[in-house]
């Protein structure tokens, strides 16, 4: 039997943009299902195999009812079937998901007519074992439709070359919270902070006067061998384990100097070593 090349279980919060996700991977060939009942995949599975369909995509949630008893025994049945899947979980704060609910004037499915927030966080608790076997986790909440797109471009467009893992380096601010979705936080604000030469403060690590002022710290140049070393063992190490996506999130105080400058520092560093690596300064404009 034909092994499956791609079969993406797509699950998550409600709100957190699962319906986007479908259409991305629709515009990326895959065949899509959205809202297909858990303890029908198996019957699914099989029929995409007789019919020899490549690129699978399907969004599982909590509209299926008796979610994780079927969901999970249903994904254990997939193999025999020669398939090999992904899961693919979309998230938010309660904050972002109250927000777009009461924007589009839904109800959340577990609300009861109820309070949005209840279920949210109803939602959460139920959610948290199959969030616990996601291959990879998405904080949908900074994202624009069009950078959700690219997002899961970079991550399920295989690439032509290289090393077979992509890897998203975030630079971002501690003052805004940690990326949800990193798999490596390395904090940098021990380094030699720009924000305190009022010549340098309003300029971003992307600037050549700030990063120089970084760079030629003693400290900065032991932490980057160190860093440089670090990662160059690990990534390979997932790369054994099946890992096929990495978020590694580099953080000082406000995401626009010290970040930056070591999120580039460590991309070009990563690219020489012929991965894929794509960059995201998420606080760079605020």
């Amino acid at each position: 039997m034909p092994q499956q090349e791609e079969f993406i279980i797509i699950t998550g919060l409600s709100g957190a943009g699962k319906s986007l996700a479908i259409r991305a991977f629709e515009d990326m060939n895959y065949f899509c299902v959205d809202n297909l009942l858990p303890a029908l995949i198996p019957k699914f599975a099989q029929i995409c195999a007789h019919s020899q369909v490549k690129k699978v995509a399907l969004v599982i949630d909590i509209r299926g009812k008796q979610f994780f008893k079927d969901l999970i025994s249903a994904l254990s049945e997939i193999n025999k079937y020669g398939f090999k899947y992904k899961i693919l979980f979309l998230e938010a704060s309660d904050e972002v998901l109250v927000r777009r609910f009461s924007e589009t004037r839904r109800k959340h499915p577990l609300s009861s007519g109820g309070r949005i927030l209840d279920g949210i966080k109803a939602e959460r608790r139920q959610l948290e074992e199959i969030k616990g076997m996601a291959d990879k986790v998405i904080d949908t909440g900074a994202l624009t439709p069009n950078h959700l797109r690219k997002e899961l471009g970079s991550l399920f467009i295989p690439s032509r070359g290289g090393k077979p893992i992509n890897i998203t380096i975030v630079s971002f601010g501690y003052k805004y919270g940690i990326p949800l979705d990193a798999d490596l936080v390395y904090d940098v604000r021990f380094l030699p902070n720009p924000y305190y030469l009022e010549k340098l403060r309003n300029l971003t690590g992307n600037n050549d006067s700030v990063m120089d002022y970084v760079l030629k710290s003693p400290h900065t140049k032991k932490f980057m061998k160190k860093l440089f070393d670090f990662n160059k063992f690990l990534i390979p190490e997932f790369v054994k384990e099946g890992k096929s996506h990495l978020t590694i999130a580099i953080g000082c105080t406000g995401g626009r100097h010290r970040s930056i400058v070591m999120g580039n520092e460590l991309a070009r560093f990563l690219q020489q070593n012929k991965y894929r690596v794509r960059v995201e300064h998420r606080d760079l404009k605020k």
